[in-house]
């Protein structure tokens, strides 16, 4: 399990919001829960590589920029990552930690819901490449 940095290529081409296509990212309320499915997911098959802790903190000072307050004015954004980054800015600031781990299909994302599942978590959302989907 690695700790995260942000790649610029987790970020959307248009407005820059915080986008990585074909992972998935679940908040939990709890850090100890985060860590444990991360360490689980490892004994499941995926690897270590593809699995980002997320400190509050971290989320914080490197996710959260990647919206700007007013991204929303005139218009309203026409995709949701700027809506699903604002939901992940406000549970990191309740202390949620998230993690991050690459589900470049469907088969993989169903993977870790079932670890995911054993325990409470605030959001799961898989980044597709033309759509963010609720787990």
């Amino acid at each position: 399990m690695k700790h995260f940095v942000l790649d610029p290529h987790m970020c959307a081409a248009f407005g820059g919001a915080f986008y990585p296509t074909g992972h998935s990212m679940v908040m939990f309320p709890k850090a100890e829960d985060a860590s444990r499915v991360g360490h689980q997911l490892i004994d499941k098959g995926f690897s270590g590589d593809e699995i980002y802790l997320i400190p509050p903190k971290t989320l914080l000072d490197q996710i959260s920029p990647t919206v700007r307050d007013d991204a929303d004015t005139p218009l309203p954004s026409a995709g949701t990552d700027g809506a699903t980054v604002r939901v992940y800015t406000k549970l990191a600031q309740e202390g949620h930690t998230g993690l991050l781990v690459k589900t470049e299909n469907r088969a993989a994302a169903e993977r870790l819901m079932e670890v995911v599942r054993t325990v409470p978590y605030s959001v799961a959302e898989r980044y597709c490449r033309l759509v963010i989907e609720d787990l």
